[in-house]
């Protein structure tokens, strides 16, 4: 049978402590003991079901990260603070002085900058390269690699990964194949695609209501017990700790995820064809202009569409601000960073969230000045939404005389 991540979220059913349909929100910050050998036993990782210190541990991130584990069909998962608290201690965890990795050149700022920047200072190098290429993947293989580390979906420019040709190479050369899943949540499921880690920025699409920051690693067991463990694990002892009220707030979104993903993939594809037909540059997956569109395809849990990410290039920086500005003066969105909002997000993420990437590489790996990433929202209403927004673009000369909307619209 295929796996269907949303009805494994959907299969997971627990009682609050007094009986109400929610878990019960543990709300403390440290645990009591009746003996002193559970606490001493505790410490040891020798006593199920005990808690001591929720930066260990808490019932209401276990919840969470059970149901994230779920979703993405591994063993168990560990919930933290930020994406950022999720990614950098997978790293640190995996990799020591003297190690590699290869990485897509095209992923998160944010994690660009600590590879780049932040890595070497304990000797960790990186070398950034065209993830979609697998012989070229290969070949950047040291014998110091411990990683490959990618995006199901790129960010900014929505490049897919083929994760079965990329598990396949870190199998053979013993590595591990670390995805981060942020933009396609449902859509692709890396683990049984063959990934060893799944990591999400929860504070994305899988919240959906912009208010919460939060990460998570899902994988095994055995590593998700390494990252926890109190003499070791970085999870551990760096500190990226999930507040239990947050957890609680990201369950309750979690259950009208697959709702929301199919409806942001109905309006990104509706826009995106709307676009590429209007004569703009768009990149959207579920384009067949994509040059991954049938590889995302062969991955795809076909019921959640292609994801909510699209681009466009509208040629400058300068144009790129004009049209935001305009689109969120006219209640189309707003200009803002992150994504997975129920309103349209926009950004020039060359000047934004892929800022940390100098100016050579961006140009590089083709992040033009001029283009605009798009969060879409869940609009009821998305020919009407489409028909705004190319006004906004009329107004700016962004589409040319021969694309000016017709009456018959």
């Amino acid at each position: 049978m295929a796996f269907k991540p949303a009805n494994s979220i959907q299969d997971l059913q627990y009682f609050g402590e007094f009986g109400g349909v929610n878990p019960s929100i543990s709300d403390s910050s440290t645990y009591t003991f009746l003996s002193a050998k559970t606490m001493f036993d505790t410490f040891e990782g020798n006593a199920d079901g005990c808690y001591l210190y929720s930066r260990h541990s808490s019932p209401s991130n276990l919840y969470l990260g059970e149901a994230l584990a779920a979703m993405e069909g591994t063993e168990t998962a560990n919930v933290s603070a930020s994406g950022m608290g999720a990614i950098t201690p997978v790293i640190m965890q995996l990799c020591g002085t003297g190690d590699h990795i290869v990485s897509s050149r095209t992923i998160y700022g944010g994690t660009y900058a600590f590879l780049k920047n932040f890595a070497p200072k304990f000797n960790i190098e990186t070398s950034f390269v065209d993830i979609t290429k697998l012989d070229v993947v290969e070949a950047a293989i040291t014998k110091n690699t411990k990683i490959i580390y990618c995006e199901s979906v790129s960010n900014p420019l929505l490049e897919v990964a083929d994760i079965k040709g990329l598990a396949s190479i870190a199998r053979k050369h013993q590595l591990k194949l670390v995805v981060d899943n942020t933009f396609s949540p449902l859509s692709i499921s890396p683990a049984t695609l063959g990934a060893d880690i799944v990591i999400h920025s929860l504070t994305k699409f899988i919240n959906g209501s912009s208010d919460t920051v939060g990460g998570v690693v899902c994988g095994t067991q055995e590593f998700i017990n390494d990252l926890r463990n109190v003499n070791d694990g970085a999870s551990m002892l760096l500190g990226s700790t999930m507040d239990s009220l947050r957890a609680a707030s990201i369950l309750k979104n979690l259950r009208t995820l697959h709702i929301r993903m199919q409806q942001h993939s109905k309006n990104a594809l509706f826009l995106a064809e709307k676009f590429e037909a209007d004569g703009l540059k768009t990149v959207y997956p579920g384009l067949e202009s994509h040059p991954s569109h049938q590889l995302f395809k062969t991955m795809m849990n076909e019921t959640y569409g292609y994801g909510g990410m699209l681009t466009i290039d509208v040629g400058s920086l300068d144009k790129a601000n004009e049209l935001m500005e305009l689109m969120q003066n006219e209640n189309l969105g707003y200009l803002a960073v992150s994504l997975g909002f129920y309103k349209t997000l926009f950004s020039a993420p060359g000047t934004s969230t892929s800022s940390e990437i100098p100016e050579s590489e961006q140009l590089e790996m083709g992040l033009s000045d001029g283009l605009i990433r798009f969060s879409i929202g869940l609009d009821a209403d998305i020919e009407r939404t489409y028909k705004m927004m190319r006004a906004c673009m009329e107004t700016l000369n962004i589409l040319g005389a021969k694309h000016k909307l017709s009456t018959a619209l």
